[in-house]
């Protein structure tokens, strides 16, 4: 029998999690498969509660209480690598823990890896249910990625792997930045669903305007060396453009594009192997909760 893993990132957010294990266990009921669940809990400051664990097809629950808050996309990294060093699995399945990864996708992403064996699955963002700002900010994020990148990146962390893939992963450096801009700079045996961003089950999101552009960036610094030739070659066409009309307002697009690289050269900086070899490190305690096992 098959050994799946479903991989949650969480923060603060208990309520909408112990919902979420339910729609898993509800979406997942039928699959010929042992499924598991392991929660990263990021420092989480709110105290643990709500979580119902009687469930009828989830084997167990695993939760890594991390000592320090490392962010979203480290939470990732970290149980990636946590999953290969201690757990055995045929996939991993990564979803966040609000809602707004629909659990009735999965079956979805099960089926398309049936299909595709030896592919990683990512869910393409094809309708979103956020508001109008975060809406455009999306699209302003996903013009720039393409401008400075090439690439157009068009999911997120919802995605299903393979073991295989999840061992190249966790041998990058910059999936400590970036997990969606790891999958599309390493895996290239991939293939995707059309997928919808739901809403959040409860409470607003955690995601501020600052996290919201940083998030972005860090996507954006996987591709650093693109990023410098694509700039590069920006610089020199806008000067050929205005170095007869040379002026304090003329240079201010050029100004914006040096602060640009070098934000994305510095944050680029904070992917290193090192940060991912030791991520382990900042797991405090595992708790291991019911499920199937509760009642073996």
């Amino acid at each position: 029998m098959k050994k799946f893993i479903i991989l949650i990132p969480l923060y603060n957010d208990w309520k909408s999690v112990s919902r979420l294990l339910k729609e898993i266990d509800l979406q997942i009921s039928k699959w010929d498969a042992e499924v598991s669940v392991i929660i990263v809990n990021d420092a989480s400051t709110e105290e643990r509660s709500g979580l119902d664990l009687n469930f009828k097809k989830i084997k167990s629950v695993k939760i890594l209480n991390m000592k320090e808050n490392r962010v979203h996309q480290r939470c990732i990294a970290a149980g990636l690598k946590y999953a290969c060093t201690n757990e055995n699995f045929n996939r991993i399945f990564i979803m966040d823990a609000d809602g707004e990864d629909k659990p009735e996708e999965l079956n979805n992403f099960l089926k398309k890896a049936a299909e595709n064996p030896n592919m990683t699955i990512v869910g393409n963002r094809f309708q979103r249910s956020e508001g109008v700002f975060f809406k455009i900010m999306y699209e302003i994020h996903k013009l720039l990625a393409f401008i400075f990148t090439g690439k157009l990146i068009k999911f997120g962390n919802f995605s299903c792997l393979p073991k295989e893939h999840v061992q190249q992963l966790i041998q990058k450096p910059y999936l400590w930045n970036s997990y969606s801009s790891s999958v599309l700079m390493t895996i290239k045996d991939r293939t995707t669903i059309p997928s919808i961003r739901g809403s959040r089950y409860f409470g607003p999101s955690k995601m501020n305007f600052f996290g919201l552009v940083f998030h972005s960036l860090g996507i954006i610094s996987v591709f650093r060396n693109t990023v410098i030739i694509r700039s590069i070659i920006f610089f020199l066409a806008y000067f050929f453009l205005i170095y007869k009309n040379i002026s304090i307002l003329t240079l201010i697009p050029l100004l914006f594009l040096l602060v640009f690289v070098l934000t994305i050269l510095k944050i680029s900086m904070r992917a290193n192997m090192e940060g991912l070899d030791q991520s382990l490190n900042n797991i405090g305690s595992i708790d291991i909760l019911g499920g199937l096992n509760s009642r073996q």
